[in-house]
């Protein structure tokens, strides 16, 4: 989507009538239905002064192209000014420029700064990765750029932020950004006009303007070969069995014919339904498939990301574009990709879910695919908003004649093969009856009801410390103060147990998604969804007090009060059959997230004595 676009001598006119504003912010209205934000504004009006000195006294053809506010299809990327136009050799090429009202930042030992935006200190992208990425994103997945070969340039502009002797943002860990996307601060007008000028001087660029608006979703050559080096050889990915199995199923299912089809591969935690998503998309990809691999859950598909590219950041800006969420395909034309590969479908939302648009997201995947792949598991719906079930499948298949397929997948490879702990686990909970309701081979999996949470955190922190991946996890049953109330990095600890005089935080907005793998991630705890759909070699949960053992019925309940999950309970006061069964999902998928050993602390006295009650009458115990 554009927000605004004209040629060189549109946009100084504007800018000296200072109309520019009115016209992005009309334009933005139009094109999104949205009212911008005051800050936004401000933003605009004071960079725009700023790009239109750089435009005019470069001395750029007046029929130069300009995009500003340039939303890179399917994802919630903004590009901030793009301006088109041909070089002194008759090449085609465009410019970002990423801008930046900063006066200061600070480096960090990672590759991101920290500088202050929305009211306080907050780690962020460098500006020049962040300028690159957008460029390697459109330039990797437009069609029309890699196909009618332009040449795609980046840079960053910081027109406030006055140079230091020894500058913070140019500090030898961003070198190599620095390199693919040059920084210029307020006294380097003169070599940012240079910059522009070099590339598109001589105009004619609005042409390469409508070849970037008009070009296709579709990965280029380069991007595919990228990918499949980035699959050979990682461990990560290999598939075991069963999953090979189903793995060949889905590729023999997926040809490039008109028949629009819906494949459900259906298993519970640990059958390795990512492994199979993953290693699809890398085939499809270099089958010369259009495809893509979508995640509800922000924290799983990076980390499923993160696994691929091996902490790479300049990885990461070339394939992020082939990972994205669920809520962005609401208005995309029908079989807009040939192939859409979604993993915890489970995790689909319905309207009124937050920040998506759209009616239904099961709906949006089939119609956007010629053929879409869910990978599911009925048992991991959490939230009442979470509409994908293999039952809502099928229906929306049929509403478009989409040939439905099935693939289960029964072994577990999660809790050291041990089938019977998981199965065990849902008969605990209540959750279905089967046939280990008695246990499981304890010899294969090691799991442990502790009398406090510090015994539990011990445990957890020990075998963490010998090196296998440990991490304590929570129902949520205690709030998360917000960044504003002081709580950007997990400085307060939200999770506390008074009657053990135990309180430890909930994992920081700093590590973000990628907590699972962060080494500071041992010393907070984490939620459901930021472990969902990942797996650890040992976990440490601790069940709140919402979830409690009635001990006259002898069933599981929810309460509703001690749930703090506002959009997991929402409308669910007076439903409480529905909130117990999402609540019991919850932890299940806690319970699940093992592959070694998992620890559990009971806040309610009555549910611990149910589970010590259940483990010693395990068979062979």
């Amino acid at each position: 989507m554009i927000i605004y676009v004209s040629n060189a001598i549109e946009f100084r006119n504007a800018v000296d009538a200072n109309e520019i504003t009115t016209n992005i912010e009309k334009a933005f209205k139009e094109k999104t239905g949205l009212y911008p934000g005051s800050s936004e504004k401000t933003s605009w009006n004071n960079s725009m002064q700023f790009m239109e000195r750089i435009i005019r006294n470069s001395g750029v053809a007046d029929d130069c192209g300009i995009f500003i506010e340039f939303n890179i299809p399917n994802t919630r990327m903004r590009v901030d000014f793009i301006v088109a136009g041909l070089d002194k050799k008759g090449n085609k090429n465009f410019v970002i420029i990423e801008l930046k009202q900063w006066s200061s930042a600070n480096a960090t030992e990672k590759k991101d700064v920290i500088t202050y935006v929305g009211g306080g200190n907050k780690q962020v992208a460098h500006p020049s990765y962040q300028a690159w990425s957008y460029k390697e994103h459109l330039i990797n997945l437009n069609e029309g750029i890699h196909t009618n070969n332009l040449n795609g340039y980046s840079c960053a502009y910081l027109h406030n932020y006055i140079e230091r002797e020894l500058e913070p943002l140019k500090e030898e860990q961003y070198s190599d950004y620095l390199e693919e996307s040059p920084i210029f601060f307020s006294n380097d007008y003169k070599k940012l006009q240079e910059h522009v000028f070099n590339f598109v001087g001589e105009g004619d660029g609005m042409d390469i303007l409508h070849t970037i608006a008009t070009g296709k979703i579709r990965p280029s050559q380069k991007l595919i070969d990228h990918v499949t080096g980035l699959f050979k050889g990682n461990q990560e990915f290999v598939l075991l069995d069963e999953q090979k199995v189903a793995y060949e199923t889905i590729m023999s299912l997926v040809t490039k014919q008109e028949t629009k089809k819906t494949i459900i591969v259906k298993g519970g935690p640990g059958t390795g339904k990512s492994v199979i998503s993953m290693n699809s998309l890398g085939t499809l990809l270099n089958r010369g498939f259009n495809a893509k691999f979508i995640a509800p859950n922000a924290s799983f598909r990076e980390v499923m990301l993160e696994r691929l590219i091996k902490e790479n950041p300049m990885d990461r800006a070339r394939i992020k574009g082939l990972f994205s969420g669920s809520g962005q395909y609401y208005n995309c034309k029908s079989n807009s990709f040939e192939v859409l590969l979604i993993d915890e479908a489970h995790r689909l939302k319905r309207k009124d879910a937050f920040q998506y648009k759209g009616e239904n997201q099961v709906e949006d995947m089939i119609k956007t695919a010629q053929t879409s792949i869910f990978f599911i598991d009925d048992t991991q719906r959490i939230r009442p908003e979470d509409i994908g079930s293999v039952g809502e499948i099928k229906r929306v298949a049929a509403q478009y004649d989409s040939e439905v397929h099935e693939v289960e997948l029964k072994a577990q490879f999660r809790c050291a093969g041990a089938d019977g702990f998981i199965n065990w686990t849902k008969d605990v909970l209540q959750i279905e009856e089967t046939g280990n309701f008695n246990g499981w081979d304890k010899q294969a999996f090691e799991f442990k009801v502790l009398d406090t949470p510090q015994e539990v955190y011990a445990t957890v922190k020990e075998k963490n410390d010998v090196g296998y991946n440990a991490r304590m996890l929570a129902g949520y049953a205690w709030d998360w103060t917000s960044q504003k109330q002081g709580n950007g990095n997990g400085e307060i600890n939200d999770v506390k147990i008074p009657e053990h005089h135990f309180s430890m935080p909930w994992n920081a907005r700093s590590l973000s998604t990628t907590w699972a793998i962060k080494e500071d991630g041992i010393n907070q705890i984490g939620c459901v969804h930021t472990s969902q759909g990942l797996e650890f070699d040992y976990v440490g949960i601790i069940i709140g007090n919402d979830l409690k053992y009635d001990n006259a019925s002898g069933y599981l309940y929810a309460d509703y009060s001690e749930y703090k999950d506002k959009m997991g309970k929402r409308g669910l006061k007076n439903d409480n059959e529905q909130l117990t069964e999402l609540v019991k999902n919850v932890y299940k998928t806690l319970l699940s997230r093992g592959m070694k050993g998992c620890y559990v602390y009971c806040r309610d006295k009555k549910l611990e004595a149910y589970f010590k009650r259940r483990l010693t009458h395990i068979s062979g115990s």
